[in-house]
This record gives C-alpha cells, structure tokens and sequence, in this order.
C-alpha cells in the first residue's frame, strides 16, 4: 500500500515538473467573471478548439472564475506536454471531485437539453420575447433594484455571472422549474404582472 502512494507520488512530481517546464513556454489566461472561451479566444487569436485541446476541456461551456486556461503553447511539443501533464496531474489529485463535476454536467447537460426542447416550438420563443420585452425592452443590462438583465432576474439567480449566456441558461431554468413552459410564465405574467 505504501508502495502505491510512493508511486503515485512520484508520478504527481513528475507531471508538475514536466508542466511547470511547459507552462513555461506557454501563454495563460485567468478565467474571470462574465468570460466564455469564445470571447477568451477572439481576444487572443486562437480558437475555442485550441484552448479545449490545450486544456483538456471535456465540456467548453463550463469554465469557472479563477481557472487557469493555456491558450497558446509556443510550439507543438509543449502543447502536448502540456496536455500530458495535465492528465496526470488531474487523475492523481481529483479522483473525488470528478464525481461531482460528472453528476453536475450531467444535471446541467438534461437542463439544457429539456430547455433547448420547451424553447424549440415557435409559441414557446414568442412568449419568451413577450416576457424579455416587457420585463427589460430585451436588453441585457437592464436594471431595475435587486433584478438585472433581459428577464429582470434577481441578481442571486444570476451568482454573479451577468453574461448573456448566463441570463438565458438561468431564465430558461427558472420557467422550467416554476412554470414548465415560456407559455405558461406569460400566462402567469398576464394575470399577475410579473413571472
């Protein structure tokens, strides 16, 4: 048993030190509040394609504040080193938190997947621009006290995170969960004035 942790041990040095050589020749970006790694991408001239490969990215629409993101490794073989080490160094340290991730994409994954299905009928996009136009005229930067944004969301809906990207993901959650549908949330909103 000790033996294996030895092992592992030094497998972990091994893929920090080969990362730390290939940071070297590389640049990074700190993911902060608000970005996507299409915007991160356009800023740095290169592709979302690139960063996921550089990075290992399993899913490009979940990136988190704070993270660390190599956008452009100076030639191929950092690039792959880069990747490796990563690997690595992600199976030996975060076997318990890739659970949760698992479970969380998932999660996030059949939200997205039954919201794209309830916005896919044409009466279900038009209630949807009724409720955006009369909570904010359809602007994403609309405030009105504690409620922000194209659905006047209350700003702990949001967690922060006022993207654009952010306030659809989160409104089509809400109405899911409160509602079941866009058509219903303007029903709701007809007879009470709000949604």
């Amino acid at each position: 048993m000790k033996f294996n942790k030895v092992a592992l041990s030094i497998a972990c040095a091994a893929g920090f030190t080969v990362a730390g050589a290939a940071a070297a020749n590389a640049d990074t970006v700190t993911v902060k509040s608000g970005d996507t790694l299409s915007q991160i991408a356009d800023e740095n001239n290169t592709t979302v394609s690139s960063i996921q490969s550089l990075n290992s990215l399993q899913n490009i629409h979940l990136i988190f504040p704070g993270q660390k993101l190599v956008i452009n490794a100076n030639n191929g073989d950092a690039a792959v080193s880069t990747q490796q080490s990563a690997q690595t160094t992600q199976q030996a340290s975060q076997q318990q938190t890739t659970q949760q991730a698992s479970q969380q994409q998932t999660s996030q994954q059949q939200t997205m997947q039954t919201t794209q299905q309830a916005v896919a009928s044409s009466s279900e996009q038009a209630a949807r621009d009724w409720i955006a136009s009369r909570e904010s005229g359809g602007s994403y930067t609309a405030q009105n006290g504690n409620y922000y944004g194209k659905y006047q969301l209350s700003s702990a809906y949001l967690g922060g995170d006022y993207s654009a990207e952010n306030q659809e993901r989160v409104a089509d959650s809400y109405v899911l969960n409160r509602y079941g549908s866009w058509a219903n949330a303007k029903s709701h909103w007809l007879q009470n004035g709000w949604y």
